[in-house]
C-alpha cells in the first residue's frame, strides 16, 4: 500500500483548520533602500529555523529591552506598531548586517559614522547579550546618541497564518538611506555568518527576476511588498532628482493608497483561497490573522499572491489583481474550490 504524499512544509490553508494557533511573537523588519534606490537582502541558512535557504529582509524577533510590548497574544496593541518594534527593526538590521541606524543626538541630521571594527565587536557583544544595544550604543556614541527611529516608514504588518507551528507577528518599515551617507561605513553591510550567508544590495526588479527564475526563494510577504517597492523605484530615470522624486513616490503611495486602507495600515495574514490545477495556491490577503478577527484592522482587498508551496519553499510566485485572478481561473476551470 502506498503512502499517502506528504503535504508542503509551508502550505497555507484556512482558519478553520486551526481554532488554537501558535501565539505569534512580534518581530520587525526593515526594507532597507540605498542612495541609489538599492534593496538590501540576506540569504539565511538552509539550517535557520525560520525562513531556511530563503532571501529576506533584515529583521528578527522583539526583545524585552526594545521596549514593552503586551503578552496576550490577542491583545491588539501588542501586534501595533510602537517604539518598541521601531527599536527592534533597528536593532536587528545592526546584529544581522552591521548596518548602523542611529544619529549622535536627536538634532542630527546624518548619521553616526563608526567605524567596522568598532561595529563588529558592538555586533558580537550585543548578539551574545553580554551588552545592551542602547548601552552599547551610549558608550560608544555618548550619552545623547539616539537611534533614527523617526525615519523608519511603517510598511505593512503581517501574522503568520494559523497552521504554521513557529508563527509571527511581524511590523514591516521601510528606511530610506539619504544620498548623503553615500560613503559613511555605518551604512556598509557585512554577513553574520550565524544566521545569514552574505548580505546583498539590489534593484527590486533583479530580486523579482531572480524569485521568477528559481535562483533565489521569497516568500510571499518579501514578493508582494518587493512587488509594490518595484513599481516605483525601477521607474525610468537615474538621476540624484530621479531617485529622490521615485522615493517620495513610494512614500506618497505608503502613506495614502490602497484598499480598503492605506499600505502604512495594512494588517495581513495569508490564507488559502483556492486551489488550481496549474498547482499554485491563490492567497487573499484582506484577513488580518485569527488573534486580530474582530479587531476592525484590515489587510488587502486588491491584491493576491499566487504560489506553489514545494518542500524546499514557495516558487513561482507572482501578485496579481485579485478580481482578474479569480476571474481568469474561473473562465479557464483550474479553480478546483474556494476556501472563502
Amino acid at each position: 500500500m502506498s503512502k499517502s504524499p506528504s503535504k508542503p512544509k509551508f502550505e497555507v490553508r484556512g482558519y478553520s483548520e486551526h481554532k488554537t494557533p501558535a501565539p505569534a511573537s512580534p518581530s520587525a523588519s526593515t526594507i532597507l533602500v540605498s542612495p541609489s534606490n538599492e534593496i538590501l537582502l540576506l540569504h539565511r541558512v538552509q539550517t535557520s529555523s525560520a525562513f531556511p535557504s530563503a532571501h529576506v529582509f533584515p529583521g528578527g524577533n522583539l526583545e524585552a529591552s526594545d521596549g514593552e510590548v503586551s503578552s496576550d497574544p490577542k491583545d491588539v496593541n501588542r501586534h501595533k506598531e510602537s517604539l518598541a518594534y521601531r527599536t527592534g527593526a533597528i536593532r536587528e538590521l545592526f546584529e544581522e548586517t552591521g548596518i548602523l541606524l542611529a544619529r549622535s543626538s536627536s538634532s542630527a541630521k546624518s548619521l553616526l559614522r563608526i567605524s567596522r571594527d568598532t561595529r563588529k565587536a558592538g555586533r558580537q557583544a550585543v548578539h551574545s547579550n553580554n551588552l545592551k544595544f542602547k548601552e552599547w550604543l551610549a558608550q560608544t556614541s555618548g550619552p545623547d546618541a539616539v537611534l533614527d527611529t523617526d525615519r523608519l516608514l511603517p510598511f505593512t504588518h503581517w501574522v503568520t497564518p494559523p497552521n504554521v507551528p513557529k508563527r509571527f507577528t511581524t511590523q514591516m518599515y521601510v528606511y530610506f538611506v539619504d544620498p548623503s551617507e553615500q560613503g559613511n561605513p555605518s551604512v556598509h553591510a557585512t554577513a553574520d555568518r550565524i544566521e545569514t550567508m552574505a548580505p546583498e544590495w539590489r534593484r527590486a526588479r533583479d530580486w523579482l527576476s531572480m524569485a521568477r527564475s528559481g535562483q533565489i526563494i521569497l516568500f510571499p510577504p518579501q514578493f508582494l511588498l518587493l512587488h509594490l517597492v518595484s513599481e516605483v523605484l525601477d521607474g525610468p530615470g537615474d538621476s540624484k532628482e530621479d531617485v529622490l522624486r521615485k522615493r517620495e513616490t513610494l512614500k506618497r503611495r505608503i502613506e495614502t493608497e490602497g484598499n480598503p486602507v492605506p499600505w502604512k495600515d495594512k494588517f495581513i495574514s495569508p490564507i488559502g483561497m483556492s486551489f488550481g490545477e496549474d498547482g499554485r495556491s491563490v492567497l487573499a490577503l484582506d484577513k488580518p490573522g485569527p488573534e486580530l478577527k474582530d479587531s476592525g484592522l484590515k489587510g488587502d482587498e486588491e491584491y493576491v499572491v499566487l504560489v506553489k508551496f514545494n518542500k524546499e519553499g514557495p516558487r513561482d510566485v507572482e501578485v496579481g489583481l485579485r478580481k482578474e485572478v479569480l476571474k481568469e481561473r474561473r473562465e479557464k476551470g483550474v479553480d478546483k474550490g474556494s476556501k472563502l
